[in-house]
């Protein structure tokens, strides 16, 4: 949803243009990665971070708009919801202090944004699924005024033909239905980036899929949405349904959803965007000027503009990202699992240990997914986001194990291998890396603590317990102290 696109009404043969144009961006994408020199030289990797607004109640704030105006910084920008901003941090590279950069840089621009809001009397919230959301916060006139998002949320209701059901069943079950894409906003995440050459990044990606439940496991931090405790990582399901653009006919029928794990390992990138465009109608069928093939033979660098759109509304939780930097093309994996929060440094030990993992699971000389089914990948995904911290997982050579005892014992030592393969110091890696062991030494995670902290305030009632747990969350918040170190009391 990041491209900016006008509002207007698409006809059949806008439909039909696009299509051809968007085969022959993928035509030219597979010369490319035959023929051209990718920016493959000292990889890059970066963040993105979603951003809930409250009030001093804790209640959403619909000043998005305004508090972004006061930032005037092109490193924020809206989201989808009235209440959301998103932060972009510059990409960097991890090797001579680069994680300590991305932990410095992006509280400084937490801070900035907290500090902004405040001017109204609002705070910044880094939560998976902000837990004081009510039914009146996702309708139609809270999306954020920006021709894109009403854009996008009409051509997949008119996709789907009918209105949009809700029906998640975890602790306690919520069933609802929605004629918006609103509550898409109510889920707030962050993103990893890792850049990575043509010929890894299979690797890359296979590696980042095998490893999704057990991010989601420790990191969950979604557990209530409109009132109802639901999954850990409740954002996984939200966001499938509130995207979803097939009726009870199509899913019957097998037809792919739009959010997306995937359904086999790769071996290649463009087995993603070939996918993307075999199985998937445009949302937004865009037709640009360039001729890619023209540019291509001139021995320029297209922009692929119909493809890149069409893939950004393909929701997959690893998504392929194909960019152009200074005429030179590169690609990245987009890992799209995780929630925002709890705090900034928990943000970046989830990515010391992303970007850890990743790297020493891509270089092995025997693929963990040459011994693991994509289907094992897909199922641990699900019970890491419906469980988190007490999450049984499968691992080939183990099996059936606890997602925590599977981290202290195999995965912490490949990602501090990993991270010593990108350059990163050993204080580094220990600090960051040791607050995933100690979230897995305690039981406790973002999500964890939240449902602790409201079941002790149980004598309030569920909806104020919640605003009174996230008040409490915020000062812990704002101390910027790990998740693992707050008091249950």
């Amino acid at each position: 949803m990041g491209e900016e696109v006008d509002d207007q009404q698409f006809t059949r043969a806008d439909r039909t243009a696009h299509r051809a144009k968007v085969r022959r961006c993928l035509d030219v994408l597979a010369r490319m990665l035959h023929e051209s020199v990718f920016d493959t030289d000292d990889p890059m990797t970066g963040l993105e971070l979603e951003l809930n607004l409250v009030d001093a109640d804790g209640r959403p704030s619909l000043h998005n708009e305004e508090t972004l105006a006061d930032l005037d910084d092109e490193d924020f920008t809206t989201e989808l919801g009235r209440f959301n901003l998103e932060i972009n941090v510059p990409p960097g590279r991890l090797r001579d202090g680069g994680l300590r950069a991305l932990e410095e840089g992006l509280r400084e621009r937490v801070e900035r944004a907290d500090d902004a809001a405040g001017r109204r009397g609002d705070r910044i919230a880094l939560v998976g699924i902000l837990p004081t959301l009510t039914p009146r916060h996702l309708e139609p006139d809270m999306i954020t005024a920006n021709p894109r998002y009403r854009l996008l949320s009409d051509q997949i209701l008119d996709a789907r033909g009918e209105d949009i059901t809700i029906d998640i069943e975890g602790t306690e079950r919520l069933q609802t239905s929605t004629d918006t894409i609103m509550p898409e906003a109510a889920c707030t995440s962050t993103q990893f980036h890792v850049q990575t050459t043509p010929s890894r990044f299979a690797a890359v990606w296979n590696a980042s899929q095998a490893i999704a439940g057990v991010q989601l496991a420790v990191g969950a931090n979604a557990p209530y949405l409109l009132g109802h405790e639901l999954w850990r990582e409740s954002r996984i399901p939200l966001f499938e349904q509130a995207t979803d653009t097939r009726s009870a006919e199509l899913k019957a029928q097998g037809v792919r959803p739009r959010v997306w794990f995937g359904e086999r390992w790769i071996t290649s990138v463009f087995d993603l965007f070939e996918e993307n465009v075999r199985y998937f109608p445009a949302l937004l069928p865009v037709v640009e000027d360039e001729d890619p093939v023209a540019v291509l033979e001139a021995g320029g660098t297209p922009s692929l503009a119909e493809l890149r759109l069409h893939n950004g509304t393909v929701y997959r939780w690893n998504r392929p990202v194909y960019d152009v930097v200074d005429d030179v093309p590169h690609l990245r994996v987009e890992n799209r699992v995780l929630a925002a929060g709890p705090t900034v440094v928990d943000t970046v030990a989830n990515a010391a240990f992303y970007f850890g993992l990743v790297r020493a699971l891509a270089s092995s000389p025997r693929p963990l997914w040459s011994q693991m089914s994509f289907s094992a990948a897909e199922e641990n995904f699900r019970i890491g986001a419906r469980d988190g911290i007490d999450a049984q997982v499968y691992w080939p050579g183990v099996g059936q194990v606890a997602a925590t005892e599977l981290v202290l014992r195999r995965l912490l030592p490949l990602a501090h291998e990993g991270l010593a393969s990108w350059g990163v110091d050993p204080a580094e890696r220990d600090r960051l890396l040791g607050i995933i062991e100690q979230r897995c030494l305690l039981g406790t995670n973002g999500a964890e603590w939240f449902v602790g902290r409201v079941r002790s305030h149980s004598d309030l009632g569920r909806e104020e317990a919640l605003r009174v747990v996230l008040g409490e969350y915020l000062e812990h918040q704002r101390s910027g102290e790990p998740v693992h170190t707050w008091s249950q009391r």
